[in-house]
Order: structure tokens, then C-alpha cells, then sequence
């Protein structure tokens, strides 16, 4: 596996993490406040015992971790990492091709959401397609690729698998194009729960009451052009947005948020409603912002 997207490491989560991250400096004790400090010296000082709290959560979250878990996939720090953690995942342990993928007319889709997805970029060097049928045209592709992927990977032994991942995610084009699509079902998702709102005939997941209330994201139009237009190149997916990933692939990211490892948050479902037939795909996060991925 190319270690400039993942490195492995073991036996224990609890004690293999990057220098720095497990413990912090040591908290002064409380004694007699120096009076004659500045406010920039007191305001390093609180810096530096908030960031000895975080890292002792931290710690004690990776020790809850290590007693299911025994190795840590490392997943490149870019702005793609939750979108490519829960690839690896779906390619590593996923059963099945969701419906969402199995049965889409991808042609279809694509034709119907062109107003959407007229101002897609691709991050291969920042380009993008001179023409709507362009973009239309690269998505029809990586959507295919996604689809055969991960049919691959379902009809594999473990060994098998092993070697697909290895293949995907190589930092070139094929694994950038994967994750392209991956954000290209969300935003399918998106407008597809968004329409049946409109119609207030159907229920829909929890989530989306919440996914549309924002005034940044109110239509599938404003969720494109100021989130999911972001993701990979100056954002990454917001906890709102990883509800919509995991209805997306038809599968619950289990997260586990080692920042919340004393609060009943430590555990997190994306989305929360479940879902008889929907897998859990295991996630770990320090903050909400980076991913990475726990193995059994």
C-alpha cells in the first residue's frame, strides 16, 4: 500500500500515535497566580492545560479503541480524508453493491442534474471540463469505475481485496476519481431527498431537516456551490455531511471521536436512524475534521 495515503501500525492504537498528539506538556499545579505575568503568557498557559485535557481524551479514547481494534490505518491529512477513509472501507469490507448504485441509470442522473453540476471541478492538476457535456462525460466515467470497483471487491477473497485497495490508492488519478464520485452520489442523494420534502409525502431521514435548514445548503443547488464543491480542495465534510455520506453508500459510519471519549458521543452513527440491512463501516477521528481508519 502506498504509505503517502495510508501507514500502518501496530499492536496497539493506545501506544502508536504520532509524536505529539498522545500527551501533552504537564499541567503546572495551581499556585499563587504570578501577578506580574502578561495576559500573552497567561493565554499560552491556558492553551497549553486545554491541550493536556484534549490529549488525555484523546488518550483514554485510543485505549477504548485498542480493546476492539488492533491496528490503525493512517489516512492522508488532505481535505478528501473522510470521503477517503469511508472508501477504504466500503472497498475493505463492504457485502454488497448498494441499490443506490446497483440500479442507477447513471446516464440518466448525470443528464438530469447538468444544471448542478455544470461548475464541477476535478482536482488533477485543479482542471475542469470546457463544457457541461464534459463534465457530464468524466463523472459517466468515474461513476462506472465506482461501480466496478466496488462489484470487484464484494466478489473478492480478503488476499483480493488487499490488492484492489493497494491499486485504488496509489494518490493518482483513479483514486481521486472514485472520490469524485463518491461526492457525486451525495449530491444525487441530496436532491433526491430534497424532492420528496417538497412534496411532504414521504418520510425522510432526520437528518435532512437539518442538512436543508442551513441558509448555506437550503437547495441541492446552495449544497453544491458552497459545500460540496469545497470537499477535497479548501473543506472538508461537516457532521450534517457525513449523515448524507453514509446514506449515500447505504451503509452507517460508526465513529468513533476520541475527543468525546468521557461523553455518550464517544460512539457516533452517520446517519443515526437504523437501518435494519445497512453495515457499519468503523471510523476514528481525533477532532471531527481528520479521519482515520481502525482494523479489526
Amino acid at each position: 500500500m502506498d504509505t503517502s495515503s495510508y501507514s500502518q501500525f501496530s499492536p496497539s492504537l493506545a501506544e502508536d500515535r504520532e509524536p505529539g498528539l498522545s500527551r501533552g506538556s504537564a499541567t503546572p499545579e495551581d499556585s499563587d497566580e504570578d501577578l506580574y505575568r502578561g495576559a500573552e503568557d497567561i493565554e499560552e498557559e491556558r492553551k497549553d492545560r486545554d491541550k493536556t485535557v484534549v490529549s488525555r481524551l484523546w488518550e483514554g479514547g485510543y485505549r477504548l479503541v485498542a480493546q476492539r481494534f488492533g491496528r490503525l490505518c493512517k489516512v492522508r491529512g488532505d481535505n478528501y480524508c473522510a470521503l477517503r477513509a469511508t472508501l477504504f472501507q466500503i472497498l475493505s469490507q463492504s457485502q454488497r453493491l448498494p441499490p443506490r448504485l446497483r440500479d442507477m441509470e447513471i446516464q440518466s442522473s448525470l443528464h438530469a442534474d447538468r444544471h448542478l453540476i455544470r461548475q464541477w471541478k476535478f482536482p488533477f492538476g485543479n482542471r475542469k471540463p470546457s463544457t457541461t457535456q464534459g463534465t457530464v462525460a468524466q463523472l459517466h466515467v468515474y461513476l462506472d469505475l465506482l461501480r466496478d470497483r466496488w462489484t470487484a471487491a464484494v466478489q473478492s477473497s480478503p488476499a483480493e481485496r488487499e490488492v484492489l485497495v493497494q491499486q485504488v490508492f496509489q494518490g493518482q488519478e483513479e483514486e481521486f476519481g472514485l472520490l469524485e464520485a463518491v461526492k457525486y452520489l451525495m449530491l444525487r442523494t441530496a436532491s433526491e431527498i430534497h424532492g420528496l420534502l417538497e412534496m411532504e409525502t414521504q418520510e425522510v431521514p432526520d437528518f435532512s431537516w437539518l442538512l436543508f435548514a442551513r441558509d448555506s445548503s437550503s437547495s441541492p443547488q446552495a449544497l453544491f456551490r458552497n459545500h460540496l464543491s469545497h470537499v477535497g480542495f479548501s473543506g472538508g465534510l461537516e457532521q450534517v455531511e457525513m449523515c448524507l455520506l453514509g446514506f449515500s453508500v447505504e451503509h452507517r459510519l460508526q465513529v468513533y471521536r476520541l475527543y468525546k471519549a468521557d461523553s455518550q458521543e464517544f460512539i457516533t452513527y452517520y446517519p443515526s436512524e437504523q437501518k435494519a440491512d445497512w453495515p457499519c463501516l468503523p471510523l476514528i477521528t481525533e477532532d471531527d475534521r481528520h479521519y482515520n481508519v481502525p482494523v479489526e
